[in-house]
């Protein structure tokens, strides 16, 4: 018989003896006989062992539990504690009160951090990459993506599980209605207003066709530094004060330049953005296997920097939508349509945004054997899952990385129908 305590040791019992032993203890003038029950216990302790193997698991663990869908009747959590964003909260209002500047260090003062003017450009050269490569393998792998939902998976046929919500999806026993799919199903675009100053004005309901839209990932480069002629921004050389939330110095006024629309600024689009990057405009790669290894390493790359660039940086996110700002705070555009969006106007519940709502991680289901047979609901608990960027390289030919090795669940073995039934 084993046991394994709160701290990962294993402990072996290999015997279990009970006895009772007499003692005379003396009260008062009269000697009293009592009687105590001892259990004497032997263990077998080895906390080299399996510490070594409860660390080793929690590392690497075999298998993780598939993500589940947030739903769309409750707001998102929020990434800080709402304790420490109260306490922060008391303690700028008490700075306030007393007529005190609210320390601020760069980047939140305005200013760029020099440290993280490469990690920008490399994150861009790594972005462009990655809307490149899977431009191209768009040719070599088929994508496919449901009319009523959604959900999209990589292969040579649609999968038949039964897991469609759309509009009519109970005539169709919850049966995808698969088309061929783009670069958007794998990669999900989140744009952001593009702000030549970040500190300057918002922007409004009534102004938002002033401001361009661009990708989220190229709005947060070129804050953090990165410099693009089609999209300028203001590099300050005196910080922004504050007090409380009121800004009480910007640095002046400096005028915005006028937008420009030219041939340059349609090229660096095509490169930058997903919509200009459509199935069929892309060659075929001649070495599918080296692409696919490129393009995924482009991913992991932006990724990595871009949770780099958040640590410094504000980004905000909607609580209850997709949409995504860049800024210290959020834009004032009435246009979420999100739950219970009557109460608030339309406009948007900002919050700190993590990394996967700049990137969305798109997770589809693993398709173990590309040319075998279709991927059915009576094995759906076998079947692991990916994101679509990693599925695609996958099947293309690259390596599976090791982050993403327990949800996949490579090692499980596909089972028959028959032999399904007879587990179960």
């Amino acid at each position: 018989m084993e046991m394994l305590n709160c701290k990962g040791v294993r402990f072996s019992l290999i015997g279990i003896s009970a006895t009772r032993t007499k003692k005379l203890i003396k009260v008062g003038s009269q000697s009293q006989r009592f009687y105590r029950a001892m259990t004497i216990t032997c263990c077998e302790n080895s906390p080299d062992s399996a510490s070594k193997r409860h660390e080793r698991y929690q590392q690497q663990p075999q298998n993780v539990d598939l993500p589940e869908l947030h739903p769309k009747n409750k707001k998102k959590p929020f990434p800080v504690p709402i304790k420490k964003m109260l306490q922060a909260s008391r303690q700028n209002k008490r700075l306030a009160q007393m007529r005190i500047e609210k320390p601020l260090e760069p980047p939140k003062n305005g200013l760029l951090l020099p440290e993280l003017v490469p990690v920008a450009y490399e994150v861009l050269d790594n972005w462009k990459v990655l809307i490149r490569g899977l431009s191209e393998l768009l040719n070599v792998v088929t994508v496919y993506g449901c009319r009523k939902c959604p959900q999209v998976h990589v292969g040579p046929v649609g999968h038949e599980i039964q897991d469609c919500y759309g509009s009519g999806s109970q005539r169709r026993n919850s049966h995808h209605s698969w088309v061929r799919g783009t670069i958007n199903d794998v990669l999900i675009p989140i744009e952001s207003y593009h702000l030549f100053d970040p500190f300057g004005r918002r922007v409004k309901h009534d102004t938002r066709f002033d401001f361009d839209r661009i990708p989220a990932i190229v709005e947060l480069c070129i804050q953090a530094g990165v410099d693009l002629p089609q999209y300028p921004s203001r590099r300050r050389t005196a910080p922004v004060r504050m007090i409380g939330k009121k800004v009480i110095d910007r640095g002046g006024v400096v005028e915005e330049p006028k937008p420009h629309r030219s041939e340059d600024c349609v090229s660096l689009l095509a490169e930058l953005d997903t919509f200009s990057n459509q199935q069929g405009q892309s060659p075929a790669p001649s070495n599918v296997k080296e692409h696919a290894e490129m393009t995924l390493k482009a991913y992991c790359n932006v990724r990595q920097g871009v949770r780099k660039l958040m640590r410094k940086y504000m980004v905000k996110a909607c609580g209850y939508c997709s949409e995504v700002h860049v800024g210290p705070w959020g834009h004032n555009v009435k246009l979420c349509g999100a739950f219970k969006h009557q109460w608030r106007d339309g406009k948007h519940g900002w919050q700190d945004a993590v990394v996967d709502e700049v990137i969305p991680l798109n997770y589809v289901w693993h398709v173990p054997d590309p040319a075998g047979p279709p991927l059915r609901s009576s094995l759906r608990s076998f079947y692991g899952k990916a994101p679509a960027v990693v599925e695609l390289c996958v099947q293309a030919g690259a390596e599976v990385p090791d982050e993403y090795i327990p949800m996949m669940r490579t090692d499980i073995v596909i089972l028959d129908s028959k032999e399904a039934r007879m587990a179960a």
